[in-house]
């Protein structure tokens, strides 16, 4: 049974808390346990002791003459560093009896009690975390069975855009008008049809082998590309060559999601900042907030009816697979920063060529 990244992550989550709270509930049971079995250990020293007053037949025991104390309480255990005593009054004796079991006798029982307290904890602790992994398999199940729907979904909806986008680009290319009505249908084409690449990719894992281009390439076309299409946004740009070497079509497949996030959810008259220096890739844009920052890159997670919920998450995907860290974060006056650390894919031979 292959288990993909998503779902380890559900079995791993599912497995650990309930491992984890039983194992809670198992370490108090059991510490009480311990507490109670050393207060029997203890009882039984007192009673031998009281015994051994009367009888003197217990050869572990010393004894020792110590002056009488009016206030001393007779018969109670008694602990120092050295040993455990009791101390028992003598008829007609201007002494008392003190009766002596050694302190280092006494830790070793007590490191007994822990020896086997501790091999019953530890074969629980196994079977604990058994039954917590059949467990987690069964909660795994339904979520396994819920992602193959949605995937086969996701196929059959994938197959059955192929043909058309390919023919709606093919037959685009050969209009020679120029009209602005024409470009409009060429950009609505290229994003669909980089929405099925993504679905496509995304299902497959596909990954190409590395090249090296320039990231600010990649960038330019993404800017003009989404510029001419969200006009009404204030677009800065500070953008370096950086060549890098990494999969091209990936990158260029999480940088078009990325851009196109910031002016899908952008406000009306909001702005987009892009910077590229020192191997840091930032983008910032306006939005009218996000209520669960820390959710954005789970698979179909949204926070409004638009989209598949699934965009950020192949963003991710694609950036783990580049070994590409990125940061996302929301300010007070909310707005979006994300940053793309692209110094593990600068290499020395990634340099601009002569």
């Amino acid at each position: 049974m292959v288990i993909k990244l998503s779902e380890k992550e559900s079995l791993l989550k599912s497995f650990s808390i309930f491992f984890i709270t039983i194992e809670l509930l198992i370490g108090i049971l059991f510490f009480n346990y311990y507490k109670q079995d050393v207060e029997r250990l203890r009882d039984k020293l007192l009673l031998e002791m009281k015994n051994y007053s009367f009888n003197f037949k217990d050869k572990k025991f010393n004894i020792d003459l110590i002056d009488i104390d009016p206030l001393r309480d007779y018969y109670t255990l008694h602990e120092n560093n050295n040993s455990l005593y009791i101390v028992a009054p003598l008829a007609k004796q201007k002494s008392d009896l003190k009766i002596i079991y050694p302190k280092t006798e006494y830790i070793k029982s007590v490191n007994s009690i822990k020896r086997d307290i501790f091999k019953k904890y530890l074969l629980i602790t196994i079977l604990v975390a058994i039954i917590s992994f059949i467990f987690s398999l069964f909660i795994l199940k339904p979520i396994r069975e819920s992602s193959k729907m949605m995937q086969t979904f996701i196929k059959d909806i994938i197959h059955d855009l192929n043909t058309p986008i390919t023919s709606i680009l093919l037959n685009l290319r050969l209009i020679n008008e120029n009209s602005e009505e024409i470009e409009d249908i060429k950009k609505s084409a290229y994003i669909i049809s980089m929405l099925h690449q993504n679905l496509n990719n995304y299902l497959k894992n596909i990954q190409n082998e590395p090249e090296l281009f320039d990231t600010k390439e990649i960038l330019d076309k993404n800017i003009e590309f989404f510029s001419s299409i969200y006009q009404n946004l204030e677009w800065d740009i500070n953008i370096k060559s950086l060549y890098i070497k990494t999969d091209k079509s990936a990158f260029y497949r999480a940088i078009h999601n990325l851009i196109s996030n910031a002016c899908k959810y952008n406000t009306q008259k909001g702005f987009i900042k892009i910077d590229l220096d020192n191997n840091i890739l930032t983008i910032s844009n306006s939005s009218y907030g996000i209520k669960n920052p820390k959710r954005v890159f789970e698979r179909f997670y949204k926070e409004s009816d638009r989209g598949l919920g699934i965009g950020l998450h192949i963003v991710r995907t694609n950036l783990k697979n580049l070994n590409i860290d990125i940061d996302f974060k929301v300010d007070k006056n909310n707005i979006v920063t994300v940053k793309l650390n692209l110094k593990t894919i600068i290499t020395k031979k990634a340099k601009s060529p002569k």
